[in-house]
């Protein structure tokens, strides 16, 4: 993994509004208007948010590497 961290990405066209990534997640989430959305785009990696988007039932949450873009979660 690169030294820039990870980019966090929520697909508002898949997004459902679960709220479970908020739940996992709280300090990275946050649900704004019944959709969810990252509270930073780049982050430093943390294992919460991999729960989060593992457990997101609409896979809308994407997590990459920073540095080349690299898919980290949810796995393919």
């Amino acid at each position: 993994m690169g030294e820039q961290g990870w980019r966090v990405h929520v697909d508002p066209a898949r997004c459902i509004g679960a709220g479970i990534c908020a739940g996992y997640a709280p300090a990275h989430f946050v649900l704004v208007d019944g959709l969810s959305r990252p509270v930073a785009e780049r982050i430093a990696p943390a294992d919460p948010v991999l729960n989060a988007a593992e457990s997101c039932p609409m896979e809308a949450i994407v997590v990459s590497d920073a540095a080349d873009d690299s898919r980290i979660a949810p796995e393919p």
